[in-house]
């Protein structure tokens, strides 16, 4: 029974990249006189514990999330190489620089990732923009819990995130947040994790993590 499990999660996984490749194939042209460019934004909300979550929902936090993000670059490394000198840029999120929650974990993930290949990709002339926003009100994202409440002024809209995104570009910053002083945050889990277990234990409306 295992090795059916194993054997239907890696045809699965091979039909997710494929699917994948067929998308960015159709959709990516590079540019022929800038350069080439790609943002990577794979996200679906999953506001919840491991304890609380079905396993298939972590699953697909993983899978999107995460390996969305690894497949994407994978399908656009050739245009990406021949555009040289290029842009890859990776929204994650401040989620992914605190520990709560299967969401946070899969950008976690997804934050590894986009550091780590930015040391990879730099000799190839691609320049890697790691975005991390905070808490952005989008039809799929809605932070309307917040905007109701006194912290409404911690949402930001798409606009800046946008804004945000081609400043990182021209100046060519590796790794930004959105707004600036969510990098606190960061820090703060770095210097005192135990406050965010604290936190963790706190329950919130559904879907209504950070970007």
């Amino acid at each position: 029974a295992a090795r059916k499990v194993a054997a239907c999660s890696a045809s699965a996984a091979r039909s997710a990249r494929a699917a994948c490749s067929r998308s960015v194939a159709a959709s990516f042209r590079p540019a022929a006189t800038c350069g080439a460019s790609s943002r990577a934004h794979a996200g679906v909300p999953g506001r919840g514990n491991f304890l609380d979550l079905p396993p298939e929902r972590i699953e697909e936090l993983v899978r999107v999330n995460y390996l969305g993000s690894v497949w994407c670059l994978l399908s656009l490394l050739p245009a990406l190489e021949a555009g040289a000198p290029s842009h890859l840029v990776n929204v994650v999120s401040v989620a992914g620089t605190v520990a709560i929650g299967p969401y946070s974990a899969s950008k976690h993930a997804q934050l590894a990732f986009s550091r780590s290949v930015a040391r990879e990709l730099r000799p190839r002339g691609i320049h890697v923009h790691t975005v991390n926003p905070g808490f952005v009100h989008t039809e799929g994202f809605p932070q309307d819990w917040l905007l109701r409440g006194r912290f409404g002024r911690v949402v930001v809209g798409p606009e800046l995130v946008a804004d945000r995104i081609v400043g990182a570009i021209e100046r060519d910053r590796p790794e930004i947040f959105i707004p600036r002083w969510y990098r606190v945050a960061a820090l703060a889990q770095a210097i005192a994790p135990g406050a965010f277990r604290r936190v963790g234990a706190r329950r919130a409306p559904p879907d209504a993590a950070p970007r």
